[in-house]
């Protein structure tokens, strides 16, 4: 009897660029059912997306602030905190959101065909609709210290670099959870791991507490978080505090690049193979 061996057509190392494309409408259906899905049936619905980083933003200007009295660089201790956790979230939320798409796909990945980058596509634009809802809760506190208040604050022009800073943060974002859900897919104990570990690189970042308050014997370490140098930036950008130091820049670029195409490669290797996995 002759035996029929079925392959995929294209190599693990080719990205579906066109097939992307061409399910544009898959990614809208699923981006509003999982905007729907996230608060469903909450008494608040989709107040929750801003009351989650309000209600951090207060806590941590109390419990750091004002108990703790960490400096703040002269930034308000509200902007100061509400800055780092508005860019932080988005970085956070996408990455460990995509973390789970293979493990959490498994029933519609064994049903139907379509390009799996999608997901995790669908999974960074749901975080960035989360980030748009919260960057207007943060003009409108910046407006209010700006104009009625004594803070001094940079002017409203340094808002455009907000969107460098927000593309770097989404794809490494993508990066991140494209790397972690090729892993997560063979080693299972990663799914335990994750949130400790988002948790420990989120105090590793200069969140809670400004760069120029660690020692410079110790900001070699903190500068080597790829994240540190994009949340100066954007304290930098907003608040007038922070720094902007080119080469850590390039560094946390290179370091977004590397991982990118590490994580798609791994990503594209996995998704042919894991439902023999699971």
């Amino acid at each position: 009897m002759q035996k029929t061996i079925i392959r995929a057509n294209s190599p693990w190392w080719r990205i579906p660029w066109r097939e992307i494309v061409e399910y544009r409408d898959l990614i809208g259906i699923m981006w509003q059912r999982d905007m729907l899905a996230v608060y469903k049936q909450s008494v608040l619905g989709k107040a929750w997306f801003v009351l989650q980083p309000l209600m951090t933003t207060v806590v941590f200007t109390i419990v750091f602030g004002n108990i703790a009295g960490l400096g703040t660089d002269g930034v308000p201790p509200l902007m100061f905190y509400m800055s780092g956790m508005l860019i932080w979230n988005f970085f956070a939320t996408s990455m460990n959101s995509i973390s789970s798409t293979f493990t959490g796909n498994v029933p519609l990945f064994s049903k139907v065909y379509f390009p799996r980058l999608i997901v995790p596509i669908v999974r960074v634009l749901v975080a960035l609709a989360t980030l748009a809802l919260n960057a207007l809760m943060f003009v409108g506190f910046w407006l209010f210290y700006r104009y009625f208040t004594e803070a001094s604050l940079p002017p409203a022009t340094r808002m455009l670099w907000f969107l460098p800073i927000l593309g770097y943060t989404a794809v490494l974002g993508l990066a991140m959870g494209l790397l972690l859900a090729s892993m997560t897919i063979k080693y299972r104990d990663m799914q335990f791991f994750l949130p400790f570990f988002s948790q420990l690189w989120m105090y590793a970042t200069p969140i809670i507490y400004p760069l120029s308050s660690i020692p410079e014997k110790y900001q070699i370490f903190i500068i080597a978080n790829p994240m540190t140098a994009i949340v100066e930036a954007f304290r930098y950008s907003f608040l007038g505090s922070g720094s902007i130091n080119p080469i850590h820049l390039i560094y946390s670029f290179v370091f977004m690049l590397v991982t990118l195409m590490i994580g798609i490669l791994l990503f594209n290797r996995v998704e042919t193979t894991f439902m023999d996995t699971v």
